[in-house]
């Protein structure tokens, strides 16, 4: 089983192949569709690493994907310019798996 990267950074593609790990630079909400549907259609990735700036194009497919699917994980990494997400993200992906506000 791999992991597979979906960047919008060429430096954090290129760190992650140093590590081993392939993986596409996409830009636009579209690209990012294709390329996580096609990924998630093959049998040998068991790890989806995708940059915090590309989950926030499209966390609705994200996000029903993590609740929905169990293989691949998606993991969201952060990129070079730092963690971006909210205090309250936890939260919210809390909430939306159990469907009661916190």
């Amino acid at each position: 089983m791999k992991f597979y990267l979906i960047s919008d950074n060429v430096d954090t593609k290129m760190g992650m192949r140093f590590a081993g790990i392939p993986g596409v630079v996409v830009h636009e909400e579209e690209e990012v569709r294709r390329e996580l549907t096609q990924a998630m259609e093959r049998e040998d990735i068991a790890v989806i690493l995708m940059t915090e700036k590309l989950v926030s194009l499209c966390p609705d497919i994200v996000y029903d994907l993590k609740l929905n699917r169990k293989k691949p994980l998606i993991v969201e990494i952060p990129d070079r310019h730092g963690n971006g997400r909210t205090k309250d993200s936890i939260t919210k992906y809390v909430q939306d798996a159990i469907g009661v506000k916190l």
